[in-house]
């Protein structure tokens, strides 16, 4: 049974929100804000997280910030009172998957749900013991730490650092947004292109010296993205 979190100050509708999830076969856990959120989080797995924007005291899109970057779980945000589409874009920079506008139908948000659930990003195959270098940069599969020039760790979601996988197991070939969409397990259905142009633009800001002019991942206009770097690959083999 999938395991929902659903963060929200307001307790009569996140009551609505956990009765009805629970009706449809999901485990659902609700909490009012990030302390009672990270209480659970160090204890249990969960599956997908749900946060609401307003939060009284809080800013949403600080949680969502700081989920990304902590745990694999996709987010979905949703909000009454935050309708530019400025706040669309930031939450998904921020590694959210989906962003509904207050009010939806329940309907519409349990299919949310299950396509994103069925889009999640599958963790790193243990087995994968790989670690990827480029440019100074070195990725290790099996730990999904990314590091520069062997010091500086870079974090990494779950979004980008499936799209870096898909580009480093093929650099300096023309990748195009279907095929990039499959390999980071990217899902919005009402901004498929824009969903992995944000995508880029954050592992840009991550990898790139100059963001505005760059020089590893290269825009091929009307065809997708091109890694465009020498790879080396340093397999480490178990030892029996």
């Amino acid at each position: 049974m999938k395991h929902i979190l659903v963060v929200d100050d307001d307790s009569k509708f996140r009551g609505l929100l956990i009765d009805y999830l629970s009706q449809h076969a999901f485990r659902v856990t609700g909490v009012k804000d990030s302390h009672q959120l990270g209480a659970v989080l160090r204890t249990e797995q969960v599956d997908l997280v749900i946060v609401d924007l307003n939060l009284g005291h809080e800013d949403g899109l600080e949680i969502v910030r700081t989920l990304s970057g902590k745990a694999d779980a996709p987010i979905i945000i949703i909000s009454g009172d935050r309708l530019e589409e400025t706040d669309k874009v930031v939450g998904l920079e921020l590694g959210a998957s989906d962003y509904l506008t207050k009010p939806f139908g329940l309907r519409e948000f349990l299919a949310r749900i299950r396509a994103t659930l069925r889009v999640r990003p599958t963790p790193a195959d243990r087995k994968d013991r790989k670690i990827y270098g480029f440019e100074g940069w070195a990725l290790n599969v099996k730990k999904r730490q990314l590091t520069l020039n062997g010091e500086s760790e870079v974090k990494l979601t779950a979004g980008e650092f499936n799209l870096l996988v898909a580009f480093l197991k093929a650099p300096r070939q023309v990748l195009s947004r279907e095929q990039l969409l499959s390999a980071s397990r990217v899902h919005d259905e009402e901004i498929f292109d824009r969903s992995i142009d944000v995508l880029i633009l954050r592992l840009r800001r991550k990898l790139e010296i100059d963001p505005s002019n760059p020089k590893l991942i290269r825009t091929e206009r009307g065809a997708g993205y091109l890694f465009d770097a020498e790879v080396t690959i340093d397999e480490r083999r178990r030892t029996k």
